[in-house]
């Protein structure tokens, strides 16, 4: 998931599909443990997507935190 797309989900849109991500990279490293992956880089790319979506919250966590010390 690119970047761009993630800056237009909504905070509760963000959040859930955090949880999804989570939830997928459990199930396929639990997989990949078992037996292997037909591709391992997917693990890579959503440990990726999650940190993009991490960040995310943390800049509007800190963009809301400004706006308030501002008023």
């Amino acid at each position: 998931m690119e970047q761009k797309v993630i800056r237009e989900l909504s905070l509760k849109e963000l959040l859930e599909r955090l949880e999804e991500e989570k939830k997928q990279l459990v199930k396929m490293r639990l997989n990949h443990a078992v037996s292997s992956l037909e591709n391992p880089k997917k693990i890579q790319t959503y440990r990726k997507t999650i940190a993009r979506m991490e960040t995310e919250l943390r800049r509007r966590q800190l963009e809301e935190m400004s706006q308030n010390k501002n008023k």
